[in-house]
């Protein structure tokens, strides 16, 4: 049976929305996907284009949606259709929609930075050494079976979140001396969503393509993707 995956991409550039779904593309081909790509969320509002997508793949980071592009996204997903994503490209797209940050049920709040000293105004000011830590609740989920805890150095994420989703995997944001928060933080760096009859999968790690090679994190979008498609 041919199914169809919709990959919507675009936003922030620093991202590599095309480079960061390319990564991906040959999995799903592997998988018996017919692809759409499209550039933006107007593709959403095509009824006729949703109705027979399986899965969806985003990756749009910041931007902004049309009132009737999220309404046609979240029809798709309360229907059958899966949504996957990671870090910007789903935890970060358009903030100003509260329909679609409902959807989610979680949003990216900050990155820490590394200490003051050691900031330079690039990028790499925000990659931490940190740990992602998977749930031990979640040690037979489809999506994380198998898989231990593992380390990244890569922007860290503080997520806002509801308490609707099932979190496979967490991490601690440390509260260092010069961090205005009181504590240690966990936040949520995996989870799942029913949304309908719906699937939704994000996972926090991915800034750019070698946070996505990593192996861990490969494995759970790729299994994401399996576990969310209708």
């Amino acid at each position: 049976m041919t199914r169809t995956a919709l990959i919507v991409r675009g936003g922030w550039e620093g991202h590599q929305p095309v480079e960061a779904t390319e990564f991906f593309l040959p999995f799903l081909r592997e998988h018996g996907y017919d692809l759409l790509i499209r550039e933006s969320p107007a593709v959403y509002a095509d009824e006729a284009v949703m109705a027979d997508v399986d899965l969806i793949v985003q990756c749009v980071s910041m931007g902004t949606i049309a009132r009737e592009e999220v309404a046609g996204l979240r029809a798709a997903v309360a229907a059958g259709t899966g949504l996957v994503g990671w870090h910007g490209g789903i935890a970060d797209s358009f903030r100003a929609s509260d329909a679609y940050l409902q959807l989610i049920g979680g949003q990216f709040a900050h990155h820490p930075p590394v200490p003051p000293q050691e900031r330079t105004g690039e990028q790499s000011d925000f990659y931490l050494r940190h740990r992602i830590d998977i749930r031990p609740e979640a040690a037979d989920h489809p999506i994380t079976r198998g898989l231990e805890s593992f380390e990244l150095t890569t922007e860290q994420y503080w997520v806002l979140h509801d308490d609707l989703i099932e979190v496979l995997a967490t991490t601690t944001l440390p509260r260092r001396e010069f961090d205005e928060w009181e504590r240690p933080h966990v936040s949520p760096a995996v989870w799942t969503r029913r949304w309908g009859t719906g699937r939704i999968v994000v996972c926090t790690p991915g800034h750019r393509v070698e946070v996505l090679q990593h192996p861990s994190v490969r494995t759970i979008i790729e299994r994401g993707i399996l576990w969310a498609s209708r």
